[in-house]
Order: structure tokens, then C-alpha cells, then sequence
């Protein structure tokens, strides 16, 4: 086995009577582990490593890595992929998601996690992408200046805070560039949603004046922005691993910088629908990959098929076959439709759906990224309502948004505690919360809500390292504050 040194002891316990006869730590060598360093100076021993040989002899069947699944609604699962199955995950990725040799992108996820397996790993070493690696997700936008990405993927948390960090911005800015910045992004969005209608069918498309408009409003304004996030030689953006507000996408498609959403799993060995650019339908997740095929359960699960999906389960066959059925479709757990163009709309984790105490069915997903959406203040929002009289909300304050908060409110520091019981706080996530509910139906709207005096951290009890919420734990972390808001 081989690990980090922090990690050796418990690599060890895991592996007590296993085949397992060596830890080999990458930064060092503690009790009972060999350091990588050591390894490298003895070399092959003896005999010469044949590696021609040695590729020749790997199969499409076997196994190429072990993807463990986030456990969002359960224990993880130990996903199989195989030589074969990434292989036709590039195959297809690329016929969509055209790359380059000399194409750069940023790592920023855990590798443990299939996007940045697929992403940072094996795409790269495949058609010669250069990978620049970020050890804190925090320091990403920092980095994408000095990087200039060609090609990049982020989680929707991540387009959050950038969204977050371009707002605030601008309500800093002086009276002249905050109402430059409103027109142009004005113009682009009248021009997005133009395209958008006409892909529909519903429209021709923006004007001829408009887009006149939009050209000076680009030159002057946008492209410098864009220059300054460092994403001015992006020819094409993605985002995926969870849902990302419509109202977002809108956003960076009228800055000039078009989010192409995609959906995907580790038992799919990452994506298994596309949004094409040039032809993305923005609150859809794209068309499916090719050779995949797609189906829908009768109670509208998506069903898909193909060459990426998975093995099975590690040492799992039970739920290996509760996941594939006899014919080969993988069962993915998550609801959705699909138009007659192919294009496929995710409603939301079948395990997740809020049944409410009528038993009207909502998607929280949805109801969470409304809150998120309308206010920077807002990092993390939770909604609860299964079983309900009506849906209520935990609110995490976001680091970033609320450092500016309090600095534009001249308060030291941004404290979290000190912020959630500040009532100037409270009073901006009343409005908030207000403009979140006049998007949503009577039935989704939050009647009541709790700020929780901390930050939630990837890989910590509530977020995953890719940032999705852990309902469960999180259920029982906080059941007297859900409590006091259906006292």
C-alpha cells in the first residue's frame, strides 16, 4: 500500500490480515513503512523492468483504479474501474470536449475523487495536458491569473465564490465602474437569453443592434474582467459533481464566459452526459456521451448504459447487482427528464427528494441553490421540510461574503459567531431569504430558518472534499436547531 506518513497507521490497521506486506509512505518513513525515497535509490533489483512487456500485458477487463463513493446517503462504495471503462470515458469526453496538446488546467479536488482522476490524471497524461495543482480550494482563484487555463472544470461551489467575490466588487466599486459593470453584464444577459429562446425554438436569436451593443460592452468592460479572473484563454468550462443555480450559468455566459454543465458518477467512471459548446441548454446537463445510452425508470430514474460503466462494487456483489440489472443498465439514483433533443434535466437525488407532510414532493437541491443564489452572505444552505409541515433552513455564513459584509458594515474581523447573532446579519438574510422564496412555488418556500455560528470545511461532518452536503450527519449533528424551528 502506498500513502502519505500521516496516514500510515491507519493504512496499516485497515490492512491487518490482508495480502498487504508493505507501507510505502511518499514523505518519508515511519514505524513499519518504507519510504518511497529508499525504493527509488534500490531500484528494480536484479532483473531490468521490461515495460513494453509490461503494458502489453494489461487487458481493456482490467482493473485500472478504486473509487471510493462520497457516502452522501450511506456507507462508501468501493467503485471498480477498468482500463476499458476509461478508456471509452476519453474517447467520448473528448469527441464533446475537444483538447489540445499544451492545454492547461488547474487540480484543485481530492484524487481520491473521480473528476480530478479523470480531469488532472489520466486526461492529462493522455493528449499532454499540462496540470498545475492546487493543494487548498481556497487559493484557486488566486492561482487561475498566473495559470491562464485553456480548459477547466470547477464545482459549483467554486463558481459560487467567484460569483460572490465579482458582486462584491462591484458594490464596492465607485458610482462610474459599478454602472459600467451593470450594463455590460446587462447586455450580455439579454443576449444570452436571446440564444438561449432561439435554441428553443421560441425566438431568432439576439438582434442585430444588440449584438453591436454587446461588442463595446465586451471590449470595454468584460474582457478586462475576464483577463483579471485568468480566464481569458478559456476555450471551454465545466462545471459538475452537483447542481449549479441557473441564475449562475446566466451570469458567466453574459461575462463571456459560458459554464457548460455536466453530469456524472463514479460508477460511470465520471460523465456520462455533456453540455456541447456552442450548443449547451442552460439548466440542463448536456446529451449523453457517445455509445452511452439513456433511459427512464418508470418512476423517472435515469437509467444509463454503456462501456464506462463501472465493474462493480469492490467485494460487493449484493450491491452490485441493486446498482446493475440483468440487462445492464446502471441504476444512478438520481431523477431526471429528458426532451426530445436528448437533453437531460436533473431533478435530484432520488434518496434526497423532501416529502413534505402532504406529500408533495420538492427537490431541495433546487430550494438550496435559490438561497445561495441571493445573497453572498450565504455559503451553505440547508433546506429541511421531509415529513414536514413546511420547509424550513440552516444557513452557513460564507467566509469570503461575510468578511465583506462586515468590512462595508465597519466591523472588525468576520467572526462567525459574532456575525450569525448580529440582527444587521439577520435582517439581510430576512431579504435574502425573502428574494429566494418569490423564485420558488408557495410549497418550497422557507417559512423559518437558523445562521449557525461556525464555517463548514470541505471533508469535515457536513461537506464532502467535493463540497456536497452530508444530509444525514448533518440531520443529527443539528436536531435541536431543526427542532427549534418547528417549535
Amino acid at each position: 500500500a502506498i500513502c502519505e506518513s500521516q496516514f500510515a497507521a491507519r493504512v496499516r490497521e485497515a490492512a491487518s490480515g490482508t495480502a498487504v506486506e508493505h507501507v510505502v509512505c511518499i514523505d518519508g518513513a515511519p514505524d513499519g513503512a518504507v519510504a518511497l525515497e529508499r525504493l527509488e535509490a534500490d531500484g528494480a533489483g536484479d532483473g531490468e523492468l521490461d515495460l513494453s512487456a509490461a503494458w502489453r500485458r494489461v487487458e481493456p477487463a482490467d482493473l485500472l483504479t478504486l473509487i471510493y463513493t462520497s457516502g452522501t446517503t450511506g456507507p462508501p462504495k468501493g467503485v471498480e474501474i477498468t482500463h476499458g471503462n476509461m478508456l471509452a470515458q476519453l474517447r467520448a469526453t473528448t469527441s464533446m470536449l475537444p483538447l489540445e496538446p499544451g492545454d492547461r488546467s488547474v487540480s484543485y479536488l481530492p484524487s481520491a475523487h473521480i473528476a480530478d482522476r479523470w480531469a488532472a490524471h489520466y486526461t492529462g497524461m493522455t493528449f499532454a495536458v499540462e496540470i498545475t495543482s492546487i493543494p487548498d480550494p481556497r487559493a484557486v482563484a488566486a492561482a487561475l491569473p498566473e495559470v491562464r487555463p485553456t480548459v477547466w472544470g470547477a464545482v459549483p461551489r467554486v463558481w459560487e465564490r467567484m460569483h460572490a467575490a465579482l458582486e462584491a466588487a462591484v458594490t464596492t466599486a465607485d458610482e462610474e465602474r459599478r454602472t459600467a459593470m451593470r450594463w455590460a453584464l446587462d447586455c450580455g444577459l439579454r443576449r444570452v437569453r436571446a440564444e438561449q429562446a432561439a435554441m428553443r425554438g421560441e425566438g431568432a436569436g439576439p438582434d442585430p443592434a444588440l449584438l453591436t451593443e454587446c461588442s463595446r460592452a465586451d471590449e470595454l468592460v468584460l474582457a478586462p474582467v475576464r483577463a483579471r479572473l485568468g480566464l481569458d484563454h478559456a476555450r471551454w468550462l465545466v462545471s459538475g459533481a452537483a447542481p449549479i443555480a441557473i441564475e449562475l450559468l446566466e451570469y458567466f455566459a453574459a461575462m463571456g464566459l459560458p459554464i457548460l454543465e455536466l453530469w456524472g458518477m463514479s460508477e460511470v467512471s465520471c460523465c456520462g452526459t455533456i453540455n456541447v459548446p456552442g450548443r449547451a441548454i442552460i439548466g440542463t446537463v448536456g446529451v449523453a456521451l457517445p455509445g452511452v445510452e439513456l433511459h427512464l425508470a418508470g418512476d423517472g430514474e435515469l437509467l444509463l448504459r454503456g462501456d464506462t460503466v463501472m465493474r462493480g462494487y469492490r467485494n460487493d456483489p449484493e450491491k452490485t447487482a441493486e446498482a446493475i440489472d440483468d440487462d445492464g443498465w446502471l441504476h444512478t439514483g438520481d431523477i431526471a427528464t429528458i426532451d426530445a433533443e436528448g437533453y437531460v434535466r436533473i431533478v435530484d437525488r432520488k434518496k434526497e427528494l423532501i416529502i413534505n407532510a402532504a406529500g408533495k414532493n420538492m427537490s431541495p437541491a433546487n430550494i438550496e441553490s435559490a438561497l445561495k443564489t441571493s445573497s453572498p452572505l450565504i455559503g451553505q444552505a440547508v433546506c429541511i421540510g421531509d415529513r414536514r409541515p413546511y420547509n424550513t433552513a440552516l444557513l452557513v455564513l460564507d467566509p469570503d461574503g461575510a468578511a465583506a459584509w462586515a468590512a462595508s458594515h465597519g466591523m472588525d474581523g468576520a467572526d462567525p459567531v459574532a456575525l450569525a447573532a448580529d440582527p444587521r446579519v439577520r435582517a439581510a438574510l430576512d431579504e435574502a431569504v425573502e428574494a429566494a422564496n418569490a423564485r420558488l412555488a408557495r410549497v418550497e418556500q422557507i417559512k423559518r430558518f437558523a445562521v449557525l455560528p461556525e464555517l463548514w470545511e470541505p471533508g469535515g461532518d457536513e461537506l464532502t472534499p467535493t463540497m456536497k452536503l452530508k444530509r444525514r450527519p448533518i440531520a443529527e449533528k443539528y436536531a435541536a436547531e431543526i427542532e427549534a424551528l418547528y417549535a
